[in-house]
């Protein structure tokens, strides 16, 4: 492929200036991949390997989609059916008023909520960067974390309860917005993920590896790490510092109650490479049929939606939303929170895997990520 050496500069650079204790990457283009790592698994721990278990946690949401997308194929569900037959707790939603009002000031939904809804994240429920940016905690905020629901910050296996359970406590709560009115961030696959599971009469967890994992070979991805010794410590930043936000025998060491569809997966660089040249390749075999691909890749986003915007950053930026992945000029992609990144980049039949072990923070994600799709596909 030619693109060894320049692959182990980057990311050996990478690491040299302090982006990550370790990255691994992959690029592959036809029948070809390479896979590259450098630096350590941790701070002063053993080298880092190609088949490194990382946390990738919103990356889950393409292969979600991926799930749900099959079942739909199956006529398990239409996409534009009301989810009220397999997710009883959210029919005859309240919406509330404003998205910072107390939970009793609300209004009827004016229509129910869609698979379709739930694949785009405009179902009315979800993050925008105004509840973070807010002087006090916005009382629907409040009121998730009560329930340990997981939906307005990173996943937390250890604490969130198991699917119905979730969905019940979920159905406690008002929708922030009005169905198909605006995109909030993240829940709507963690919904799905339930959706699958009712719809197949077996867990999640069954359900993927089932439709997904297992026709592609991606035997390394799973809601834990069964080999916890390959798996890379987590970092975040605190006050200019590297600290250890989950070490290895942590909270993806076992099984969690709840699989959570938007952000529980550990996985290596390999297997999202499979994943990735599943979607570039012709029909989606064997996975999707091409027209589900199509869709799923496309922006689904309407100019209205686009434009209803809370004040505050976005998650979105100036970019699309199709179904679990975000629609770029150049191809579809989604990163991961804790410093993962995957792309597609169709006209150069290009997938792109960077994993590091350090989120993202207030300067954006570890640069080597960008870097890397940028080299790779010029």
């Amino acid at each position: 492929m030619g693109y060894g050496d320049k692959l182990d500069d980057i990311i050996e650079a990478a690491v040299a200036r302090g982006d990550a204790p370790g990255v691994v990457a992959a690029v592959g283009r036809g029948d070809e991949g390479y896979v590259a790592a450098a630096g350590v698994m941790a701070v002063g721990g053993p080298p880092m390997q190609p088949d490194t278990l990382f946390r990738i946690s919103s990356i889950t949401k393409p292969v979600t989609a991926a799930v749900v997308l099959s079942l739909a194929e199956d006529g398990a569900f239409g996409l534009d059916e009301p989810v009220d037959r397999l997710l009883p707790e959210l029919a005859n939603r309240r919406v509330l008023r404003r998205p910072d009002a107390p939970l009793t000031d609300t209004v009827e939904a004016e229509r129910a909520v869609t698979t379709r809804d739930l694949l785009a994240f405009t179902w009315g429920f979800g993050m925008q960067g105004a509840m973070f940016m807010a002087p006090g905690p916005w009382p629907i905020v409040s009121a998730a974390a009560e329930r340990e629901l997981g939906t307005f910050g990173p996943p937390q296996p250890d604490t969130t309860p198991e699917p119905d359970t979730w969905m019940a406590r979920l159905g406690e709560l008002p929708l922030l917005a009005q169905p198909g009115e605006r995109w909030l961030y993240s829940a709507g696959s963690q919904v799905l993920g339930v959706l699958a599971a009712r719809a197949a009469g077996a867990p999640f967890e069954d359900v993927m590896r089932e439709r997904v994992l297992a026709p592609l070979g991606m035997d390394d991805t799973a809601f834990y790490a069964n080999d916890t010794r390959r798996l890379a410590t987590a970092y975040e930043r605190r006050d200019g510092e590297l600290a250890v936000s989950d070490p290895p025998d942590g909270q993806w060491s076992r099984p969690p109650r709840f699989p959570d569809g938007a952000g529980g997966l550990v996985s290596t660089a390999e297997d999202l490479l499979r994943f990735g040249r599943m979607l570039l390749r012709p029909g989606g075999n064997p996975v999707l049929t091409a027209g589900t691909v199509a869709e799923m890749t496309r922006d689904q986003l309407t100019p209205a939606q686009r434009a209803s915007v809370w004040p505050g950053f976005s998650f979105l930026d100036d970019r699309g939303w199709g179904y679990g992945v975000s629609v770029t000029e150049w191809g579809y992609t989604w990163d991961g929170g804790l410093g993962t990144s995957w792309s597609n980049i169709p006209d150069q039949d290009l997938t792109v895997v960077v994993l590091t072990q350090r989120a993202a923070d207030e300067t954006g994600m570890p640069a080597v990520c960008e870097q890397v799709r940028t080299a790779m596909s010029s």
